[in-house]
């Protein structure tokens, strides 16, 4: 524990619950002003920063070995990132089934306002509906699961596990998850005005916490960061997919 943290940090932080609270606070309170605010602008930009951040965080705080204590090494079970993609993919078909089935072409349909964010065109032809989908599942697939999963099931989840264990940590970690994915669904802006959707916000925060214990699942039988970061890949690929062309 204590090479975990470079130097200047140690002097202000430990590697424990405080400190994976205290990103979490940092991280996710900013993350989720700026996604309502984006959603409200349609100026996404600043997403990407956030990301940037939440990858940037394990390399800011941690020595070497800090690194691989969260999962930053060579996986040991390479045949589960394989089955991690796919489970990730799995999941995201079961929420677009569960949406539209419960509240079908509706803003309770988190697919479908989280949709109406990617500004496709309703006339757009085959080739560029194409041409747009694979440039969004490609982006969706590689800055987000990289950057939330650094981050959360990285950094917060190890400072956690560090007082609390493996399995109680996973709970935090994908509870802070889920809960900051409120802002892209559940706290809604429709009609020029803010609404808050409770009974598809509570699914939805409840298939974003099962997703993220699965994301954690990966991390652990991968042996390696890498195996959250394609479970997560795979759920976003799926998501992207319903988006373009099962709504």
């Amino acid at each position: 524990m204590e090479n975990i943290l470079r130097p200047v940090w140690k002097k202000v932080f430990n590697f424990n619950w405080k400190f994976g609270l205290f990103l979490i606070l940092v991280v996710c309170l900013p993350r989720f002003a700026l996604v309502l605010d984006a959603n409200a602008t349609k100026n996404y930009g600043y997403i990407g920063l956030v990301m940037v951040v939440s990858a940037l965080a394990p390399f800011i705080f941690l020595t070497r070995k800090g690194l691989k204590e969260i999962g930053i090494t060579k996986p040991k079970n390479y045949r589960w990132l394989l089955i991690g993609f796919f489970i990730g993919l799995i999941i995201s078909l079961l929420l677009f089934y569960l949406g539209d089935y419960i509240y079908g072409d509706t803003f309770n349909n988190w697919y479908n306002y989280i949709g109406r964010s990617y500004n496709i065109p309703p006339d757009i032809g085959k080739e560029d509906k194409v041409a747009m989908f694979l440039i969004m599942a490609v982006t969706g697939m590689v800055f987000s699961p990289i950057g939330e999963e650094l981050f959360f099931r990285g950094i917060v989840h190890s400072s956690f596990a560090k007082s609390i264990g493996d399995r109680k940590a996973s709970l935090v970690d994908s509870l802070a998850f889920a809960l900051t994915h409120i802002s892209h669904f559940g706290l809604v802006f429709v009609g020029g005005g803010w609404n808050f959707l409770l009974l598809p916000t509570i699914i939805w925060v409840l298939g974003m916490f099962m997703a993220s214990i699965f994301f954690f699942a990966s991390k652990f039988y991968s042996g390696s960061i890498l195996g959250a970061i394609l479970c997560h890949s795979g759920f976003n690929l799926g998501m992207i997919y319903c988006i373009f062309y099962m709504l």
